[in-house]
């Protein structure tokens, strides 16, 4: 639709006006003064640009509307047609107007009963991209109206008369009833409750984790639904079988307390050398844990022994193999191979050996092994030598005579 704004009539007189008017009606319609530009709006100059917006609905937005960014009027509305079900509203904007290509566009109201204007603005859910130019279109996805007074006055209207506000005055009357002749109560009630929501705030994080934890919980159990089904519909033959047996049980349970009751006796009574014996024990156990896998490895050669039972298979080739042992159990061996070094040592070997445990320190000197080395005796004083009589002869035949010379005492015999 072309209306009078779309031709201008700059002189040439009475007759070309004339002409010009004429020419306009013939080729347009007529819609209302308001179809026509009004001087001196926003947006007309010659550096205008138009933008196309795609509104869902105008409601009573009219040509010739203002179009204002942060609450100023920048441009004017030049055209409202429909387009593919929608209405598409053509706005022309002054030359500094700065906006963002993915700016929105809303439709607003002046004030309670002014008119309406076309709000335009950045986006607020993303990041301003580009700036807005001629021929730009802001697609239906970024348009919308704000409420306008027919609406608030509707939901105002739903909310007064089916919202329950009539029945303030049912509530303020019940809550005069209940606190009627409590104040003190009420009074020290409000003390209590602030202190029961300061102590929930700062366990916030505990119940949040509570929550969280519940959840998956649930989540557990939601995926454990079969075997929950299951197991309730295996629970009513367990139970009837713990009926059945309820007596037993519960004799078992009271001879159970009377055998507490004896255990806790005997503890009592002998505590102390109980805990001594733990107390021993600890060293045996330690050494058993100390062992670790090595008594376990003993045992598996106990069941074929000489032969270990890892290797056998390669030391012999065959079903069977012969073994010729001469084992000695003879009390003294026994006594020498288990027993040496113990207190029990000597016990088992004979009239010997018990004499030799049972003598002590003086059994001990005899055993060559326990003797300490001693130093050897030092060499016994030769006797002193006569002196030599020089000129005397030997007499042969006569026996040597102790501490004379040969030469006195006569020669040896042959």
């Amino acid at each position: 639709m072309t209306g009078f704004g779309s031709r201008r009539v700059r002189g040439g007189g009475i007759a070309a006006g004339v002409l010009a008017l004429s020419l306009t009606m013939t080729g347009c319609e007529w819609e209302g003064l308001n179809s026509l530009p009004l001087p001196g709006t926003e947006g007309t100059g010659g550096d205008a640009y138009t933008v196309e917006i795609e509104m869902p609905n105008v409601t009573t937005l009219s040509q010739n509307s203002p179009v204002r960014v942060n609450d100023v009027t920048v441009g004017t509305v030049t055209g409202i047609d429909v387009k593919d079900w929608h209405a598409q509203v053509t706005v022309s904007l002054n030359n500094d107007v700065e906006l963002p290509a993915n700016a929105t566009a809303k439709i607003g109201q002046t004030s309670l009963l002014g008119s309406q204007h076309l709000e335009l603005a950045p986006p607020t859910d993303a990041e301003p991209q580009g700036r807005l130019a001629e021929g730009d279109v802001i697609p239906i996805e970024r348009a919308g109206a704000y409420p306008t007074t027919e609406q608030t006055l509707s939901s105002l209207s739903v909310v007064l008369n089916g919202g329950g506000i009539a029945q303030i005055r049912d509530i303020t009357e019940e809550l005069n009833a209940a606190l009627g002749g409590r104040e003190a109560e009420v009074r020290d009630l409000l003390p209590r409750l602030d202190r029961l929501v300061t102590s929930l705030d700062r366990q916030r994080g505990d119940i949040i984790g509570a929550m969280e934890g519940l959840d998956r919980l649930s989540i557990t159990v939601n995926q454990q639904k079969p075997t929950l089904e299951a197991a309730l519909d295996d629970i009513p033959p367990g139970l009837e079988v713990l009926v059945a047996q309820r007596q037993n049980l519960t004799m078992a349970l009271v001879e159970l307390g009377k055998l507490s009751d004896t255990a806790t006796r005997l503890v009592d009574s002998s505590g102390e050398e109980l805990e001594q014996n733990l107390r021993n024990l600890t060293p045996v156990l330690a050494e058993l844990a100390n062992s670790g896998s090595a008594l376990t490895d003993v045992l598996t050669l106990m069941l074929t022994y000489p032969f270990p039972m890892r290797t056998m298979d390669k030391a012999i080739r065959g079903d069977y193999a012969n073994l010729m042992m001469t084992v000695d159990l003879s009390a003294a061996r026994v006594d020498s191979n288990f027993l040496t070094g113990t207190a029990l040592g000597g016990s088992l070997g004979g009239v010997e050996g018990a004499v030799g445990s049972l003598a002590g320190v003086a059994g001990q000197s005899g055993d060559p092994l326990q003797i300490p080395l001693l130093p050897a005796p030092p060499p016994a004083p030769k006797p002193p030598q006569a002196p030599a009589l020089p000129g005397l002869p030997q007499i042969p035949g006569l026996p040597q005579i102790p501490g004379l010379p040969p030469q006195l005492g006569g020669a040896p015999a042959p």
